[in-house]
């Protein structure tokens, strides 16, 4: 017996063993961004993704697992659009790249149009109190970020740029803390000048330590 085109079921989606942890990483992103990791489900995932249970447990051993792989993708993702470029520039006055810094993670969120707030700041506040894997992965990220300010500030100080009484690795500490409090805002307000007018007070808080020709 024959049967219609009409009939026949579409053909799987062919995706080699690369494509199809990606599928996961990426579909599983975008639902922990705006849900968190506790409220999405596996099934969720799966949907999502369009991946078979069979398919996900060859590439994660578990939920959990799948989560540290979406937190190294974070991880990494902020480094190398975020942070490293940034920095990385050996002629650029250290306080520019700061500036350069605090500009594009403006810029993302206002991409983003204030949807989903900071995917680490998410996580940390969902399960650093509950899971002890994600709260070190993520503390352990936020101290890299602190970090560089707290290098940039102090090379700004040995080129005497910035006052002696500057303290940088508190000042990092505050710029970090600053940041992730006007993502909070400008998510729950959804309105971006919350953002910008963060920025803004943040620059023009450092201006207090530059020292003055």
């Amino acid at each position: 017996m024959t049967e219609t085109i009409g009939t026949l079921p579409p053909p799987p989606k062919h995706r080699d063993g690369k494509s199809t942890r990606e599928a996961v990483v990426q579909a599983a992103t975008r639902l922990m961004h705006v849900r968190g990791y506790r409220n999405t489900s596996l099934d969720d995932v799966l949907r999502e993704s369009g991946v078979g249970k069979g398919n996900f447990y060859y590439h994660f051993r578990s939920k959990e697992d799948l989560g540290y792989a979406i937190l190294d993708k974070i991880i990494a993702m902020f480094l190398e659009r975020t942070l490293e470029p940034c920095f990385s520039g050996t002629d650029t006055p250290p306080l520019t790249q700061i500036q350069c810094f605090l500009d594009r993670v403006l810029e993302a969120q206002r991409q983003r149009k204030c949807v989903g707030g900071c995917a680490m700041g998410n996580l940390a506040s969902e399960l650093s109190d509950v899971h002890e894997g994600f709260r070190a992965r993520l503390a352990s990220v936020f101290t890299a970020w602190r970090v560089r300010l707290t290098v940039a500030l102090r090379e700004a100080q040995e080129r005497g740029e910035v006052v002696a009484a500057c303290e940088p690795e508190s000042i990092g500490h505050f710029l970090v803390a600053g940041l992730e409090g006007a993502i909070l805002l400008s998510k729950v307000s959804k309105d971006i000048t919350v953002m910008e007018q963060c920025v803004i007070e943040l620059k023009r808080y450092l201006t207090l330590y530059e020292v003055r020709s």
